[in-house]
């Protein structure tokens, strides 16, 4: 059994953690219950969720994972919000404020919103929210402590406020220089450090006390209602989002900072970056191209592509998958889907290698590449005309093939020589071995002639060499 709970200000998640078992992440942003879906939780509970300054969570990924049968509760805060929105479509909504909202007592965002800090410090909220104001003050009244005309001035007051600027002192500060009985916000003054009321954290900790409940039983089924729509916005959407995988580690401090952490390494070398999404919305398109043509993968294609996996990773013993799967952070289970993923991405990428091809040349000239590897190529064919070398054998080489690998490898790819070469070879556009020996001896003999040339003429150097 496994939930996954959104809190932040409103609870922290080591006070969280004392009424239930979970894994406790930041408050939601967008995207985040949607990766949340791949570690295939029984429950998600929104609890806090960004709506400002980051984009708030999408209704869509939310009635994506009750659409995979995720029981999805809410409640408190942006929970309470989606829950009112979404309860029609299985979400459950729980706690006085989403009841508040559901009925259109309430209809405001601003009611639940509140200014706190960063993750660092623990969320800690630095205003108060409206919908605590209300209650606090409606107890006021019902206590005596002031009148309901006080009561609904004060409500105003707050409501005018901007919401990180909703504290007690500043709302009192206001209510003498509006006039209001001086007696009476005096009296108020005393009553809020033993009177106030949290409602967001008691309806938060009802919340888990509610899933707790419902753990202990059992879920059950989730029942699905509507028929979700794969729209091209959510396709756009999906893209945004980002699939960072399944873990098999519940360590909430890790899951929490993976995707911002590593997106952010990531982001320090705008190379690397663009390559990354480039990558990414390739497997994206992959996969989708094989879903649209209903591919399956069976055993005996699973262990192909495992063993190929492995081979090309250098993963012949069982204790060195298990370290590079701790490395990655994955499980049997996540494992298992990454092949299944890769025999389908490997499928697509053979159906449209052939019609790809048209397209490098416009890939090429939009990407600045074109034209300086135009201006090499003929360099290159020149230089070999007129040493004769235009298509040169390897056979009457002073160099043997082992090592001509070894040279591509490590002089033109600048890496280590692969484990398995054929596999990286045919991943670099290779046909075969002789197609990869014309190609690199010619390479090899182009290189010579460079750097033997005084004048950096090639024409002028000889092909006797040992190797450059």
């Amino acid at each position: 059994m496994s939930i996954i709970v959104f809190t932040g200000p409103t609870l922290s998640a080591a006070a969280a953690r004392e009424e239930l078992d979970a894994i406790y992440m930041p408050p939601v942003s967008q995207g985040d219950v949607y990766r949340a879906c791949a570690k295939r939780p029984e429950a998600i509970a929104i609890i806090d969720g960004y709506f400002e300054r980051v984009p708030a969570v999408w209704h869509k990924e939310i009635l994506w994972a009750i659409s995979q049968g995720i029981h999805v509760f809410g409640g408190s805060s942006m929970g309470a919000l989606r829950a009112a929105e979404l309860h029609a479509f299985g979400m459950v909504g729980i706690g006085r404020i989403f009841e508040a909202f559901r009925d259109g007592v309430l209809e405001d965002d601003d009611e639940v919103a509140v200014a706190h800090c960063n993750a660092e410090m623990g969320f800690r909220a630095t205003s108060e929210a409206m919908v605590n104001i209300r209650q606090t003050l409606a107890a006021a009244v019902a206590a005596g402590i002031v009148r309901e005309s006080t009561r609904d001035a004060l409500v105003d007051i707050a409501k005018r406020l901007f919401y990180p600027e909703r504290v007690y002192p500043a709302i009192l500060h206001a209510a003498l220089d509006a006039r209001l009985p001086a007696d009476e916000v005096a009296a108020l003054r005393g009553f809020l450090p033993r009177g106030r009321i949290n409602q967001k954290r008691d309806d938060a900790l009802l919340l888990l006390r509610t899933l707790r409940a419902r753990a202990e039983s059992g879920f059950g089924t989730q029942a699905v209602n509507f028929r979700f729509e794969a729209t091209e916005f959510w396709c756009r959407a999906q893209r945004a989002a980002g699939e960072f995988g399944s873990t098999g580690r519940n360590d909430a401090a890790f899951d929490a900072m993976a995707l911002d952490g590593v997106v952010e390494e990531l982001r320090l070398n705008p190379e690397s970056y663009r390559r990354a999404r480039s990558g990414a919305m390739l497997r994206h398109l992959e996969l989708q191209e094989a879903e649209r043509r209903g591919l399956t993968v069976d055993a005996d294609t699973l262990e192909r592509t495992c063993d190929d996996f492995r081979r090309e990773r250098g993963l012949y013993q069982p204790d060195e998958v298990k370290a590079w799967m701790r490395a990655f952070n994955l499980d049997w289970s996540a494992f298992t889907r990454l092949l299944r993923e890769e025999a389908l991405c490997a499928w697509s990428r053979k159906a449209i290698e052939e019609v790809a091809e048209g397209c490098l040349r416009d890939h090429l000239t939009v990407s600045g590449e074109y034209a300086m590897l135009a201006a090499r190529a003929q360099a290159k064919q020149r230089a070999l005309e007129r040493t004769g070398e235009t298509n040169p054998t390897l056979g009457a080489a002073a160099i043997a093939e082992a090592e001509l690998v070894r040279w591509y490898f490590e002089r033109c790819a600048g890496i280590a020589v692969p484990v398995d070469v054929a596999g990286q070879l045919r991943a670099a556009g290779f046909s075969d071995l002789d197609d990869f020996k014309r190609v690199v001896w010619r390479e090899y003999l182009y290189r010579g002639l460079e750097s033997a040339s005084p004048e950096g003429d090639p024409a002028t150097a000889v092909l006797s060499m040992s190797g450059s």
